[in-house]
């Protein structure tokens, strides 16, 4: 769950520090008050799309940053943390988003620098965002397999027979390998041979091209850095110098402070400035007196450059590649050369193998997809039930599970088993059934997220919900469902849900108030918790928008007694 975040200079957000809680949060506020903003910076922080229209106008770099906590029950967080050598702390991680004004971003996981799409790929497995943003799972249908195979009971299933699959296909890429001519494999096993050899004896190290082309800089330009030294030495040191005069008016300053009091702090100031000096001119003159012009050595390092450049040129992607893309390069070739030289099996026990483990993978598969097809209806059936008190009653929900392409099952099966599988819905009737992911409406598309996650609560491991605009064209009873839904689902998640109407955040344990401030000419969003009186405030002012008057506030405090 996400525990605290903070925003600095993220829009019109200048900068804001919340903590969060677990169960159902709402995030209220008038129209433009910056409640997207602040699901923006949340959204920036996983990962998702930041360009420079998010910095702060007058700002160089918009700074988000939030603890996530991981629930044990997540593995897949855990799983991609280990791979990445991450340590979480008493199960949280620090998350950090940082973009400039000069265009870069970048992205820290408990301090270890990660790419965007890193980030996305480790928050994936804790939050979801539903909603006008960008992190709405039901657009893409690789998705969909995920939620029936979630509520089939097939995940684990699913993961062992991805690993078969995987295996099938090495052991049909090495057999293909095999059957390749002998001389078009020994002249592969002779090339990377060769450049294993050559590579290692080069003995490249990690940075040596940055450092050789920093000494060939000093030595090529020996004269030039020589007489700049040399001038800042006679500056500091030679005849009427600035330290003798700095010693000299230093004394004087102190002699004075003796007199006044006041120049105290001033004679403190110029005798730090004095020792600073003096230590500055004593390195200077270290340093020139260290340097020695070595053509031979000048000679060594031009070598040296030519034969990584070569090296590059021959086994990285570009000559401005780093000396480790080299040295990557050579490891890959010696784990090749050592799997060649080991894979010289018979081709004829290798093509039985295959069949063997195809007649598994393909039995397996259609295991795989006898539970999907047993599963959809009653999964469809129980996803209507729940729209039905969302508002959306005259609604059809469909599961199409589709054989994949092609003239065989072999050529049909792929790593999740042979099915293409695809929410289709019609939210009007008369209307044909449709892929879910031409819905246009985002509050349709938050509501049927709900629906989903209300039936797949038990079996979710995704922690965090995060619902914007769930409440478009609705109202009335639906709103009051659609709270209680939350509420409900909050019992296994954290939720949290801009909301504009009060049905839905009175259902709420914490509540966020968003509001636009203006001062000084300056637009910026405020945002923070409220309780109490200031609660009822705005429950009020969201029933009629009237928070001042007696019936508003009190038709907004029976509302919360009743939800407590």
């Amino acid at each position: 769950m996400l525990e605290d975040l903070a925003v600095k200079d993220f829009a019109l957000i200048d900068e804001v520090s919340l903590d969060f809680s677990d169960g159902f949060t709402v995030l209220s506020g008038e129209t433009g008050a910056g409640k997207s903003i602040l699901i923006g910076a949340v959204t920036f922080l996983l990962g998702g799309k930041g360009g420079l229209e998010v910095i702060r106008a007058g700002s160089h770099e918009a700074v988000v940053s939030g603890t996530v906590r991981i629930g044990k029950a997540c593995k897949p967080a855990y799983e991609w943390l280990e791979e990445h050598g991450i340590e979480p702390e008493n199960d949280r991680v620090l998350l950090r988003r940082v973009i400039r004004d000069t265009g870069k971003t970048s992205a820290w996981i408990q301090g270890v620098q990660v790419t965007k799409n890193d980030l996305s790929d480790f928050t994936s497995t804790l939050v979801d965002i539903h909603g006008q943003h960008e992190h709405q799972s039901l657009m893409y249908p690789a998705s969909h397999r995920v939620f029936l195979d979630s509520y089939a009971g097939l995940t684990e299933q699913v993961a062992d027979f991805s690993r078969m699959y995987g295996e099938l296909v090495e052991k049909r890429n090495l057999l293909n390998e095999l059957n390749t001519s002998g001389a078009e494999w020994e002249q592969k096993m002779d090339m990377l041979q060769f450049a294993v050899e050559e590579i290692t004896q080069a003995a490249l190290h990690p940075g040596e091209d940055e450092e050789l082309d920093a000494e060939e800089k000093r030595l090529a330009q020996y004269e030039k850095l020589f007489s700049d030294v040399d001038e800042v030495d006679s500056i500091l040191s030679g005849g009427e110098n600035i330290v003798s005069v700095l010693k000299r008016a230093r004394s004087t300053v102190s002699h004075a402070a003796g007199i006044d009091n006041t120049l105290e702090k001033l004679s403190e100031r110029l005798e730090n400035a004095f020792y600073e000096l003096s230590d500055i001119s004593e390195e200077i003159k270290s340093y020139k007196n260290s340097l020695v012009f070595d053509p031979v050595r000048l000679d060594e390092v031009q070598e040296r450059s030519a034969l990584i450049f070569k090296l590059k040129k021959k086994y990285a992607a570009s000559q401005a590649s780093p000396v480790a893309d080299v040295i990557k390069y050579c490891e890959d070739a010696q784990n090749e050369l050592e799997r060649m030289q080991g894979s010289r099996v018979d081709s004829g026990a290798l093509a039985e193998e295959i069949r063997a483990l195809e007649r598994t993978v393909l039995a397996e598969a259609a295991k795989l997809s006898a539970a999907r097809n047993e599963k959809a209806l009653k999964f469809a059936s129980e996803v209507m039930a729940v729209l039905s008190k969302l508002g959306m009653a005259n609604t059809v929900f469909k599961v199409s599970i589709t054989k994949k392409p092609g003239d065989t099952d072999v050529q049909r099966c792929g790593p999740y088993g042979f099915d293409d599988i695809e929410f289709l819905i019609c939210a009007n009737p008369g209307s044909p059934l449709k892929p879910l992911a031409k819905i246009a409406s985002g509050g349709e598309l938050s509501r049927v997220m709900l629906a989903l996650k209300t039936v797949l609560s038990a079996s979710d491991t995704t922690e965090t919900l995060v619902f914007d605009e769930i409440d478009t064209g609705i109202g009335g009873e639906i709103a009051v469902a659609v709270g209680h839904h939350l509420k409900n689902l909050s019992q296994n998640h954290q939720i949290l849900c801009i909301t504009h109407l009060a049905s839905i955040a009175v259902c709420a344990d914490n509540q966020i108030k968003i509001e636009k401030v203006v001062s000084n000419g300056n637009t910026s969003t405020h945002v923070h918790r409220i309780d109490g009186d200031e609660r009822v405030t705005e429950i009020a002012r969201m029933l009629s928008g009237d928070a001042v008057s007696e019936a508003s506030l009190a038709h907004a405090a029976s509302l919360l007694k009743e939800n407590l």
